[in-house]
């Protein structure tokens, strides 16, 4: 059998012997086998070993063959499954086609046979993913044409990615969150020589940093309580193809002396490992913070900075591209009308114009998430309602003016009588505090826009503790709660 490398298969079988037989014979043919002597054990392992493909005996203690194929397409529906038995019965074979077995084999094994049953179900399954990988790579690239309308600064970006797209230099990407980091990484990717070989995405902030390095890096059995078996990190699974480290800057600094080696001599050890692993991976990083800063606050290596920074691609904010706003908004609507199979109205002309104006902090992804809600809800009003909810950001306020800021308080509705009638009014004290919040949350808003969220600088700005800045916006979140459930009460 001609296998590619890290194919990785799962025995399932209580029969010790079969299950040794099997193990020997595809590990001389190249395969990575783990072997479960349960239907429940199978299940567990699964999880964790994601095989390509189940060898699976149906006659077991507990767990039956039949229920464990059930419970293994629900996890997984493209796992290819050959179904072992001692015995051939056409009703048991009926179903577990029914339940999606590829492929049935029958006790005694011949060498031979299992290899042809093997070589075609693989086959099959590399024909789907190659098909699989076309289609994902059409729809990306009409994604990625969406990212560059009529800007002339995506212009920019767009060459500068033609430019190093065929390189293999480590590329920053610099961008607010919901810009399109990702869109542009695939899009580097996706141009290269690298094309055909694994892209793999590691969000930094997403998973914990004492789990990190075994994701990236992989393990050996016994490296830690639990680590039964030998699990490839995300480097390996990358091998000859890209990785992109998303959140760069959330990478605790004790990893981030492993990545740079990475970068420096291709090589790393998993945990537990005594022995170097070498890899030919190209990098990939994007961050929506200012790295220089982290630097200069000693939590991101230098070394490891320049290292990523050979080649950096900024991308602007929505606002600072605004004629491409209604291009998107074309985009995402012919694409959730068909995802939903709805047929909203088109955004009328003055729903494109409010959207022109608003400052959008989400970016593209705010703006897909709008589309989104309504094509479901299809009430352009409510849309238009949403965006009201929110200050325009004023991009062009410096950070030496911030503190000359004395922002105008709305005191709220007048209060009028008729003479007759006695009014409760608030007291000028109450008048006075609703003034003063007002002016502080005008204030907040507008030095957060400045610092593109970055809270640490605004409180540094503001003249507070970094504490007291969280405090002040969680309050600010519970009062538009509370405004928003009396204004639909």
């Amino acid at each position: 059998m001609k296998v590619s490398p890290n194919v990785r298969v799962l025995i399932v079988d209580d029969d010790a012997g079969t299950a040794r037989f099997l193990s020997s014979h595809l590990t001389r043919h190249d395969f990575e086998v783990s072997i479960a002597a349960t239907g429940e054990e199978a299940i567990r392992l699964f999880r964790v070993y994601d095989p390509f493909l189940v060898l699976l005996d149906i006659a077991m203690p507990g767990l039956g063959g039949l229920e464990t194929l059930e419970r293994l397409k629900q996890i997984k529906p493209e796992v290819a499954v050959i179904l072992i038995s001692a015995q051939n019965d056409p009703e048991i074979i009926f179903k577990a086609s029914k339940l999606g077995a590829d492929d049935y084999l029958a006790k005694p094994i011949e060498p031979k046979e299992l290899d042809q049953r093997m070589n075609r179900v693989l086959e099959k399954q590399r024909v789907i993913h190659e098909v699989s990988q076309l289609r994902d790579h059409v729809r990306k690239q009409n994604d990625f044409s969406m990212l560059f309308g009529t800007s002339p600064k995506m212009e920019e970006v767009k060459m500068t990615i033609e430019q190093v797209a065929d390189t293999n230099a480590t590329v920053l990407i610099r961008g607010e969150s919901g810009s399109g980091k990702e869109v542009v990484a695939r899009m580097i990717y996706s141009n290269s020589t690298r094309r055909d070989k694994p892209f793999i995405k590691v969000n930094c902030a997403a998973i914990p940093s004492e789990l990190l390095e075994s994701e990236l890096f992989g393990y050996e059995p016994g490296a830690f309580t639990g680590a039964s078996r030998q699990k490839l990190g995300k480097f390996e699974q990358a091998n000859y193809g890209s990785i992109f480290l998303d959140e760069i800057s959330e990478m605790h600094p004790s990893l981030q002396a492993k990545l740079l080696h990475v970068l420096q001599d291709g090589e790393f050890a998993r945990l537990g490992g005594k022995r170097d692993i070498a890899v030919d991976v190209r990098v990939l990083s994007a961050t929506n913070k200012p790295l220089e800063r982290a630097v200069e606050d000693g939590v991101f290596r230098e070394d490891l900075f320049y290292r990523l920074n050979v080649v950096t691609i900024h991308i602007p904010p929505l606002r600072e591209r605004r004629e491409e706003i209604p291009v998107f908004l074309d985009f995402f609507l012919h694409k959730y009308s068909e995802y939903y199979g709805k047929q909203p109205a088109p955004f009328s002309d003055y729903a494109v114009g409010r959207m022109m104006e608003y400052a959008w902090p989400g970016n593209i992804r705010e703006l897909e998430n709008l589309v989104k809600r309504y094509t479901i809800v299809g009430n352009e009003s409510q849309i238009i309602r949403e965006l009201s909810t929110h200050k325009p950001i004023v991009s062009s306020l410096s950070t030496s003016k911030v503190q000359e800021i004395v922002p105008v308080a709305n005191p709220g509705p007048a209060f009028v009588g008729n003479g007759n009638t006695e009014i409760e009014m608030p007291s000028l004290l109450e008048i006075g505090k609703r003034a003063a919040m007002q002016a502080e949350r005008e204030a907040i808003e507008r030095v957060l826009a400045q610092t593109r969220w970055n809270r640490r600088q605004a409180a540094r700005i503001l003249k507070i503790s970094y504490k007291a800045l969280l405090n002040k916006l969680k309050a600010m979140e519970e009062h538009n709660k509370s405004h928003n459930r009396q204004k639909h009460a």
